[in-house]
């Protein structure tokens, strides 16, 4: 994109901006610099101006009017709760990825040019008309030759093209509010701008979200909580994929599941487990639970199952945040703010030197108006977003996928309470914690960690007999000239020859613990004490020089 086409494109926004009132925000803010001056005079400022609902209703419905990518964008950005103002963040978690689908021979071209033939050839039946859509693809009902019943997803004609000039225009905008809109800085417009590009892209290739969702179908498989559907990877490509078609009642249709005789409460609660479940047993969680995703199978309604649909967004953590994250959740719920300032400490979310209880006082003032409602009307979401917000005034420097998930359990936690309003978030993931808890800080969990190491410690097993070959050579090497003081004394041959026995015990030691690590063998701490001995033995009978 060009500037004269970029700023064709800015003008066109400016117009949106202009109509649902928000201009003048932008006016007030110097986003746009020296250059303000030019889009005030510009045919784009000029028309009527809607001042009928409040700014957050206006910026979600400015969004919307200005395309998919503006909508995804703002979807984005809703997660990160802890630096929008409130009004703002909270309207811009309603946006509504819908949009009209694209016509049945686009999408049977798009088929046709990423199998290399016709659609009626791939399947026995494709249905022209569009199950959903939304701004990166839409899905199709199809049959296979082999009988079963899938759907297909097509990503849009030219979306790539399409996301790609957008993101100009957003790294255009984002570099105008870092230079010119001091109170823009803290929101780090440009790494926001980096988190959007990075999400969409990975949500245009479909071989990707076939992954993903095979890897939760394989962790969930058995499940009586959820079902993922099947992929058919035989049937996949980057800009088609497909999935075994499932039905089932929209997890936010209250009126059918009732009708159905679901048991709601059952199914609120087991939808909580999920989700502890998916972060701390299988640090591997769907990321975008929105209603629109979520299916009920209520074949048997006395044990309703969920059932997953669109797993482009998925989250995951590392071991020491799981861990950090889990002790902080415990540590809330019991009240300790000691330790959910340590925790924040010692985790590297906030800075070293920061004063643990300056923290912990700051904690205790934000939580304990919390703590003033009761258990079952606390929320989850509201409790990560409050430690964020009281660990920012520490520069806490929060991770993506952190935010990810705080944007999940907002998701997870609200379909909950739309299904049953007296559902108590704590009291069903407190043992899914607990549990994950115990199995990390166990023996099971040690062993576990050693028979993760030991595929390297074997390669190193490879190298200690030379290693431990060269010490003893060393060691004995007649070539290693003696001081001229030295004399060929008994003192001085007796010295020699426990230096050589010295060394050589000590290399056997060394290669015989770590045989016994190598070999897995019981108990470890042999394997252990006979390595360190060793190593201690050859370094006192080291050759002095």
């Amino acid at each position: 994109m060009n500037r004269l086409q970029l700023l064709v494109r800015l003008l066109a926004i400016r117009r949106v901006l202009v109509r649902h009132g928000i201009d003048q925000l932008l006016n007030d803010s110097e986003l746009l610099g020296p250059a303000r001056v030019l889009f005030r005079l510009s045919p784009a400022t000029w028309g009527p101006r809607r001042y009928d609902a409040p700014r957050g209703v206006r910026i979600r419905q400015a969004l919307e009017d200005l395309g998919p990518i503006f909508v995804k964008f703002g979807q984005s950005v809703s997660t990160r709760l802890d630096l929008l103002p409130a009004d703002i963040g909270q309207e811009l978690t309603k946006l509504q990825d819908q949009v009209p689908p694209f016509p049945a021979e686009q999408a049977l071209a798009e088929v046709e040019r990423n199998f290399g033939a016709p659609a009626e050839t791939v399947f026995a039946s494709f249905d022209r008309e569009a199950l959903a859509a939304a701004s990166i693809a839409q899905v199709h009902a199809a049959r296979l030759h082999s009988g079963e019943d899938v759907v297909v997803k097509i990503l849009r004609p030219r979306v790539r093209q399409l996301i790609e000039q957008d993101l100009e225009v957003m790294y255009a905008l984002a570099r105008l509010a870092q230079r010119w809109w001091p109170e823009a800085r803290p929101l780090r417009p440009l790494d926001l701008v980096r988190e959007y590009e990075k999400t969409i892209l990975n949500e245009l290739d479909l071989l990707r979200e076939a992954a993903n969702a095979n890897q939760l179908r394989r962790n969930w498989s058995g499940s009586p909580l959820i079902y993922v559907p099947k992929v058919y990877f035989d049937y996949c490509r980057t800009g088609v994929m497909v999935m075994e078609r499932i039905r089932g009642i929209p997890v936010d249709d209250i009126a059918a599941l009732k009708a159905a005789k679901v048991n709601i409460p059952l199914l609120a609660a087991n939808g909580v487990e999920i989700f502890f479940t998916q972060v701390f047993r299988d640090n591997f969680f769907h990321a975008d639970m929105h209603p629109g995703n979520i299916f009920v199978d209520a074949s048997d309604p006395e044990k309703p199952r969920y059932a997953a649909v669109d797993f482009g967004i998925v989250g995951s953590l590392d071991e020491r945040d799981r861990r950090y994250l889990a002790e902080n959740f415990l540590a809330f719920f019991d009240r300790d703010y000691y330790r959910v300032a340590r925790l924040h400490v010692d985790s590297g979310w906030v800075p070293p030197g920061t004063r643990v209880d300056e923290l912990e006082s700051a904690v205790r003032t934000v939580c304990e108006p919390i703590f003033s409602k009761p258990l079952k009307e606390i929320s989850f979401g509201q409790v990560l977003l409050q430690l964020i917000s009281a660990a920012r005034r520490f520069n806490m420097e929060v991770q993506p996928q952190l935010i990810l998930l705080q944007k999940t359990l907002v998701q997870i936690e609200g379909l909950g309470r739309v299904l049953y309003p007296d559902l108590d978030i704590w009291q069903t993931g407190k043992p899914v914690l607990k549990a994950w808890m115990i199995e990390q800080t166990g023996p099971r969990a040690t062993l576990r960690r050693l028979g993760r190491e030991i595929p390297d410690l074997r390669y190193a097993l490879e190298k200690l007999p030379l290693v431990a070959r060269k010490l003893v050579d060393q060691v004995l090497d007649e070539r290693v000239p003696a001081p001229v003081e030295q004399s060929d004394s008994p003192a001085t041959r007796q010295a020699q020859a426990r230096a050589r026995h010295g060394a050589t015990a000590g290399a056997a030691l060394l290669v015989s613990g770590a045989l016994w690590l190598g070999l897995a063998a019981h108990p470890h701490w042999i394997g252990w004490v006979g390595g360190l001995v060793g190593l201690l033995t050859l370094w006192m009978t080291r050759p002095k020089l």
